[in-house]
């Protein structure tokens, strides 16, 4: 088991907003977490990055209580989140915002480094003439791929993804998935990829969790989850 959260009480100061979560993600494993607005679905992912602590239970990464570790701890570990809205450094290029994904890794890491720029604009030749543009001056589409090029190039472990389709045309969100899928068929990179879009992360995910009013509701493969009654009613319309 790569990850793994126990029981997981979080929320911000006095104001409770996940209650006993238990998730987990495997090795080469693409998890979806889905729910609506205000479900606690960022939150989950900010207590998992170290920008929030548990109130009560563990989170476990390769069997190693992590609650602990400062969030630069884990980036170094490999957790590496591609947040919502991109956030790109807008004032820097394109390339520039690439290596920043890569500030964790040793000095040591110069040739795998460098290894992974070329495997990341091979993934996305949308970007690979476009390194000495800077970052804001991209389009919506071509800035999510420099988000998710930028936490590749942090050598993750665990990819956690926060509305990959947000404010996407669908030939975007299309090309983003078949991406996603690229990368974990070449890569073993865990992914716990958040999405408001319940049919876009089902269709990424090979299991998955329902997040309701901060607590899991459902949980199991994506096609059970794509099955169900109350997750078709609730999130797709049926």
């Amino acid at each position: 088991m790569l990850f793994r959260l126990e029981s997981i009480h979080a929320g911000y100061g006095e104001i409770p907003v996940l209650w006993d979560i238990n998730l987990e993600v495997d090795e080469g494993e693409i998890v979806s977490l889905i729910g609506a607005n205000g479900a606690g679905k960022t939150t989950l992912l900010t207590l998992i990055s170290g920008l929030i602590k548990p109130t009560q239970g563990e989170i476990y990464f390769r069997d190693q209580p992590i609650s602990k570790l400062p969030p630069k701890e884990r980036v170094k570990r490999g957790i590496i989140q591609i947040p919502e809205g991109r956030q790109l450094f807008a004032g820097m290029t394109v390339h520039e915002n690439l290596m920043m994904g890569a500030y964790a890794r040793p000095a040591a890491d110069r040739q795998a480094v460098a290894k992974d720029l070329e495997w990341v604009v091979g993934l996305f030749p949308e970007l690979k003439d476009r390194q000495s543009q800077l970052a804001g001056t991209l389009s919506g589409g071509e800035q999510q791929m420099c988000a998710i090029g930028r936490g590749l190039m942090g050598n993750p472990q665990l990819l956690l993804i926060d509305e990959l389709s947000l404010g996407l045309a669908p030939v975007i969100v299309d090309r983003l998935m078949q991406v996603i899928h690229e990368i974990f068929q070449q890569r073993e990179i865990g992914m716990l990829l958040v999405e408001q879009d319940v049919q876009t992360g089902l269709d990424l995910g090979q299991r998955g969790y329902c997040l309701e009013t901060g607590h899991i509701a459902l949980e199991g493969t994506c096609d059970f989850l794509q099955a169900n009654e109350h997750v078709q009613r609730a999130y797709l319309g049926m």
